[in-house]
């Protein structure tokens, strides 16, 4: 395998690219991406068998199941920054260290626990996303790790973005797969 076929199998969709301007279509947009995730996600994961989801989508990469898993753990990790980023003056997050949590024994489990937190997280972060206005969208958080301020409408085009890139890994190793 080339590094141009595995970083296809890495970035399916593509890597992140945030759109200058955000204009209110394209976060209205992504908002609709991240209302809709759970109920997606959960369709493409509902027929696997457990050797199903416990196939990696790329040579080296996470599991189908971890990738579940992973994808609740970070989007309560944004939903967290977010409310932090309301409520507190330019805050600093707290980093985590996404593979590290991918290997515990908790992203073992049942994917259907996973599915039914993103489903009830996100019902939530859309309707507080809808509801922020121009202001609040400019407000910023730091993230220590990448030296930069990120501001809550680059947060919200980059989960709109993470949901589709996560589900792409889904879709490709089912296509694949002939799953």
């Amino acid at each position: 395998m080339t590094d141009l076929d595995l970083q296809k199998l890495k970035y399916p969709i593509g890597r992140y690219a945030k759109p200058d301007p955000i204009t209110p279509e394209i976060l209205e947009e992504r908002i609709a991406i991240i209302e809709a995730f759970p109920k997606k996600m959960a369709a493409e994961v509902a027929a696997l068998s457990d050797e199903q989801l416990d196939t990696p989508y790329r040579p080296g990469g996470w599991t189908i199941r971890q990738v579940v898993h992973h994808c609740a753990d970070s989007h309560m990790n944004a939903f967290v920054r977010l409310k932090l980023t309301l409520t507190e003056d330019k805050p600093t997050v707290k980093p985590y260290l996404e593979a590290r949590w991918a290997e515990l024994p908790d992203s073992s489990l049942p994917v259907e626990l996973s599915l039914k937190l993103l489903e009830g997280l996100h019902a939530r972060w859309a309707w507080l996303l809808r509801s922020l206005s121009e202001e609040e969208l400019a407000m910023r958080f730091v993230h220590p790790e990448q030296g930069r301020e990120t501001r809550l409408d680059g947060l919200i085009t980059l989960y709109g973005w993470h949901c589709e890139h996560h589900l792409a890994h889904i879709t490709g190793i089912k296509r694949e797969k002939n799953w």
